[in-house]
């Protein structure tokens, strides 16, 4: 699967994509695939901040618990209530199921992530293929 090339990405395989102040958070075709079968996501409230780098919830597959690392620091404007009935909505499509709504506090935090080419290099690095 290729990588939306406007988007960023974290080290941590996060992608953000950013419409004026907002970022809608998700998590990479290759993290997906690493997890397994979703079975369920935590996610924060409207209105609680998050900071870059740190965790702002998590990811429950069949294999492993997985924190989620927001790419940006601002406050959680939506999260995406379809994830508590349907968390497998991810497997099926990773690149178009977003998990929360950030109202960045820094936009230059996003500037600074991974663009789809250095993010694919950095997957071919760490797997070695």
């Amino acid at each position: 699967m290729g990588y939306p090339t406007n988007y960023r990405y974290t080290r941590e395989h996060e992608w953000i994509a950013l419409d004026g102040a907002i970022g809608t958070v998700g998590i990479t075709d290759y993290a997906q695939a690493s997890l397994g079968d979703i079975v369920y996501v935590d996610v924060p409230k409207v209105g609680d901040a998050v900071t870059a780098n740190a965790t702002f919830g998590s990811v429950e597959s069949v294999k492993a618990v997985s924190d989620l690392y927001s790419p940006v620091s601002g406050t959680v404007t939506a999260i995406n209530e379809d994830l508590k009935a349907s968390p497998d909505k991810i497997n099926e499509d990773p690149h178009n199921t977003w998990i929360i709504r950030v109202e960045l506090s820094d936009p230059s935090e996003f500037t600074a992530l991974l663009d789809a080419a250095a993010y694919e290099a950095f997957i071919s690095e760490e797997t070695g293929s």
